[in-house]
């Protein structure tokens, strides 16, 4: 494509147009090797690309996208916001891909990986070809794709949606975080229908108050993102949306009144068994082979999205007890021990508390708890972690989870801080795997011990590397050692 002709496409992003190229791929990492590539220089908290460009010239790049022109010889689009502009002009390139499917979207705070997988499997059951996209990857049918953001950057992202449609994809459920609507990563995009899960403690790095991150996800529910929606309604958050709402709607939940709603639910170690009630007129029995109150909620927002699509109930019960297991999500390991081991994604205060009452439910001896904080992170967030497990744990771990360029030590003792007037009995093991061991080593017939934080993660950033860091592997492996 022409410059110029991507240049239009930014729409009202584009201020000024400085030269005419070819464009044949395009690119936001300087060091990458292209052929008449279109740098985007995407300034950054850390970094700023625009001091990068030279470097991108070097290695092929024919002309920039910018804020404000460089003294560079090469053809330059002068825009607004970078990341928006580049959202419009990647969907251009890869022949907007995002219009020749229908897109499901989920926000909320706890609950997006689950659910998308569940409203996968329903679309599925009904005869789509369904894409997934987010935390663990992306996938086509069965087939994975590794993926480095819960939504990927804009380029990635349209890349993604063009092999998608060309592998016959009609239907994406899809994660859409907080930090891709702040950034303008999927600028002019729109979704057939959009999900609200709920709203807590996380991310307040980036938005500072609980009140600008609630503000961004709010402003999913409008017009210009979505045709459709479905709401949470047992979240306290959900009357603000429901109030403004100008896009057709249903409700789901458990306690509150709502479009759809679960009764007689029985929690067991083997998954959830209720009723899931359609505008209190029909009911159809469900048997989830997940488990906890919060797979409940993530099940009644999936059959909601479901039913906005069209998909019958009887199909949507179908798809949802096909589902065994998410990677990561208070997923069981195949351990052959007395004891349970799960593995868990919990990394803000709310999906840790979640995760322990949840096996406390079925616990039949000690629920162990290992888990740490994320660095170069919120902070806030640390003491109130230590807490919830001294409150709710028979035994705390406390350990490193993704310490990146923070002191391990500096975090542990922030959550100790927390931990310790709850009286609750820990110990902490900076190492996660020899953390790991000593929960291993300890554990009786009816513990359950919970690995919080990594999940599907499978590495450890550890002063801004990124190490093999594979649970499950770490699991297998110790306890083979553990049997020699």
């Amino acid at each position: 494509m022409l410059l110029s002709e991507l240049a239009r496409e930014a729409g009202g992003e584009m201020l000024e147009l400085r030269g005419e190229c070819e464009i044949l791929s395009l690119g936001m990492d300087s060091r990458k090797k292209t052929e008449k590539g279109l740098f985007f220089c995407v300034p950054g908290a850390r970094f700023d690309a625009h001091d990068y460009a030279p470097q991108a010239i070097e290695n092929g790049a024919a002309a920039l996208v910018v804020t404000h022109f460089l003294p560079i010889d090469v053809p330059q689009v002068r825009v607004r916001n970078v990341r928006a502009a580049m959202s419009r002009m990647a969907s251009a390139f890869f022949g907007h891909p995002d219009r020749e499917m229908k897109l499901l979207g989920i926000t909320g705070t706890k609950g997006k990986t689950t659910t998308s997988y569940l409203l996968k499997a329903i679309m599925e059951h009904a005869g789509h070809k369904t894409g997934l996209i987010g935390t663990t990857g992306n996938m086509i049918g069965n087939e994975y794709m590794k993926s480095e953001f819960t939504t990927p950057e804009p380029i990635d992202f349209f890349r993604t949606l063009r092999q998608m449609r060309d592998a016959g994809v009609d239907v994406v459920s899809m994660e859409v975080s907080a930090h891709a609507i702040e950034m303008g990563r999927l600028a002019g995009v729109h979704f057939e229908a959009g999900c609200y899960t709920n709203l807590s403690q996380d991310h307040l790095d980036l938005f500072g108050t609980m009140e600008r991150y609630f503000e961004c996800k709010k402003s999913f529910f409008t017009p210009q993102w979505i045709n459709n929606a479905a709401i949470n309604a047992d979240d306290e958050t959900s009357a603000e949306i429901l109030r403004d709402i100008a896009v057709p709607h249903s409700t789901y939940g458990i306690s509150s009144p709502a479009d759809i709603f679960a009764r007689d639910i029985e929690i067991s170690e083997n998954g959830v068994n209720f009723v899931m009630k359609l505008f209190n007129l029909q009911e159809y029995p469900v048997h989830l082979k997940l488990t906890g109150m919060f797979n409940v909620y993530n099940a009644m927002a999936a059959a909601a999205m479901g039913l906005i699509m069209g998909v019958k109930p009887e199909t949507i019960t179908e798809a949802l007890e096909s589902v065994r297991s998410v990677p990561g999500r208070a997923e069981v390991l195949d351990t052959h021990t007395p004891y349970k081991v799960i593995l868990d994604y919990s990394h803000s205060p709310d999906a840790l508390e979640n995760i322990l009452r949840a096996v406390r439910e079925f616990a039949r001896g000690r629920v162990i708890s290992l888990f740490g904080c994320g660095g170069d992170r919120d902070h806030g967030k640390r003491p109130m972690m230590g807490e919830i497990s001294g409150r709710l744990a028979d035994f705390s771990i406390l350990t490193s989870d993704n310490p990146r360029t923070e002191d391990p030590n500096d975090i542990l003792a922030a959550i100790e801080k927390g931990i310790v007037p709850t009286g609750g009995k820990y110990t902490v093991i900076e190492n996660r795997r020899e953390a790991i061991r000593y929960a291993l080593s300890i554990g009786e017939e009816g513990d359950i011990i919970v690995l919080a934080g990594k999940g599907h993660e499978t590495y450890q950033e550890i002063m801004g590397v990124k190490r093999p860091f594979d649970e499950k592997v770490v699991v297998r492996e110790l306890l083979e050692e553990m049997n020699r």
